[in-house]
C-alpha cells in the first residue's frame, strides 16, 4: 500500500515543471528537480514534502506575488482533475506567501479548491484577518460551484482534522453558525457532509447551541434532517437525552436484554462472538441498538468506544442481532490483555453487560 507522502514522487514533480514551464518558460525545471528530490527529501513526511514544494516554487517563479499567482492558476488548471492531494501545493504557497495579499489569494485558493481543496490555506488568514475572511466566505457559501461552496463551511470548522484549530470559533462558534445558515438546505450532498462535520465540531464544545439548533431544524426538510442527524452523532454516541429524543429515541421501561457472549476467555487476535435479543411487552418502537466496549489500556486504565448497531421503527416485539468484535492487530487501536466489558445499549441507556478476559495468544 503506498504511502500518502509518495504521491509526491518523481512523476508528480516532472509534471507539475513540465505544465508550469508551459505558462512559464523561465522556469529551471533541471534545477528545480534537484533542489526538490534533496538530501533530506526521503526523511520528510507528507505535509514536510507539501510545504518543501511550495517553498521551491517560491525560489524559481517569478518574485511578484501577482505574477507567480498566475502562473500557477494557469497551470492549475492544466493539471488539476487527476491530483486532488498532490495539487495542495497550490494552496501551501497561497498559505505561506499569500498572506500580505488577500485580494489576489483569496481569488486564487478559490481558484485551486476547485476538485481539490483550500481548506487549511484558508485558516491563517482566518487567523489572520477575521471579519474580512468570513465575508468572503459568506460569500463563497453562495456560489454556484459546490466545490467553493464547501470551503466556506470546511474551512471555518472549529476541529478540522490535520489542521490548526481555530480558537476564538471554539469559544464562539457564532460566525460560523452563519455559514451554516446560508448553506443549511444546500442540494449537494459534498456541501452536506460538510456543513454536518462542522456541526459535529462545534457540539464538541458546544453541545447546547447544538441542542438549540437541532430542535429548530428537525423534521422540516429531509436533508436537512440528514446534516443534522450526521452533525449530531458524537452527542449520540455519548447518550445524550436531549438529542436522542430530538431524533425520537425515548428510553422504553417495557424493553429488556440478553445477552449472551462466546466465551468469557479469548485470545488476543480472535474475535468475541456475541448475540442479543431485545423484548417488548408492546412493539419495541423506535430504537438505537449500539455497543459499548470497555478495554483495558496501559497502566490498567480503561477506554470505551461506542459502536451503532442498528436504527429503526421496529413493529414487533422482539429482535436478535448477532455481532463479534475483533481483537485482530490493527494500526488505529492498540490491544492489551486482560479484563473487558461489553455493554448493549437501547437508547442510550445500558440494559445488558458482560465481562470477559483477553489474553495472551
Amino acid at each position: 500500500m503506498i504511502k500518502l507522502k509518495d504521491l509526491y514522487n518523481k512523476e508528480y514533480i516532472k509534471l507539475l515543471s513540465k505544465i508550469i514551464h508551459n505558462h512559464y518558460p523561465k522556469f529551471d525545471i533541471e534545477n528545480f528537480t534537484k533542489e526538490i528530490f534533496n538530501t533530506e527529501w526521503k526523511n520528510k513526511e507528507l505535509k514536510q514534502r507539501m510545504r518543501h514544494i511550495s517553498a521551491t516554487l517560491h525560489m524559481f517563479l517569478p518574485k511578484k506575488y501577482l505574477l507567480a499567482v498566475q502562473i500557477l492558476k494557469d497551470s492549475f488548471q492544466e493539471i488539476n482533475y487527476d491530483f486532488s492531494l498532490e495539487n495542495m501545493v497550490f494552496q501551501d504557497f497561497i498559505e505561506v506567501y499569500g498572506l500580505d495579499d488577500i485580494g489576489v489569494s483569496f481569488k486564487a485558493l478559490e481558484c485551486f479548491t476547485i476538485n481539490s481543496s483550500s481548506e487549511f490555506a484558508i485558516r491563517q488568514f482566518i487567523l489572520k484577518y477575521p471579519d474580512k475572511t468570513m465575508a468572503q466566505m459568506k460569500k463563497w457559501a453562495k456560489n454556484q460551484n459546490e466545490h467553493i461552496r464547501r470551503l466556506a463551511s470546511e474551512g471555518c470548522r472549529p476541529l478540522l482534522p490535520w489542521a490548526i484549530a481555530l480558537p476564538y470559533f471554539k469559544e464562539n462558534p457564532s460566525e460560523v453558525l452563519g455559514i451554516i445558515d446560508i448553506l443549511k438546505d444546500d442540494k449537494s450532498k459534498y456541501v452536506q457532509k460538510s456543513i454536518a462535520n462542522n456541526i459535529n465540531d462545534i457540539s464538541k464544545d458546544n453541545p447546547q447551541i447544538i441542542k438549540e439548533l437541532a430542535l429548530k431544524w428537525i423534521n422540516i426538510t429531509s436533508s436537512r434532517d440528514w446534516v443534522l442527524k450526521h452533525g449530531c452523532r458524537t452527542l449520540l454516541k455519548k447518550g445524550d437525552k436531549d438529542i436522542l429524543k430530538v431524533f425520537g429515541f425515548i428510553p422504553n421501561s417495557n424493553i429488556n436484554i440478553t445477552l449472551k457472549i462466546s466465551e468469557n476467555n479469548i485470545k488476543m487476535g480472535e474475535n468475541l462472538d456475541f448475540s442479543f435479543s431485545i423484548n417488548s411487552i408492546n412493539n419495541l418502537g423506535k430504537l438505537r441498538v449500539e455497543y459499548e466496549m470497555s478495554f483495558v489500556r496501559l497502566n490498567n486504565k480503561i477506554s470505551t468506544k461506542v459502536f451503532k448497531i442498528s436504527e429503526g421503527d421496529y413493529k414487533t416485539k422482539t429482535r436478535e442481532f448477532k455481532k463479534f468484535y475483533s481483537f485482530k492487530k490493527i494500526s488505529t487501536r492498540k490491544h492489551y490483555c486482560g479484563e473487558h466489558k461489553l455493554a448493549i445499549i437501547a437508547n442510550g441507556v445500558k440494559l445488558a453487560e458482560e465481562n470477559f478476559l483477553v489474553n495472551a495468544p
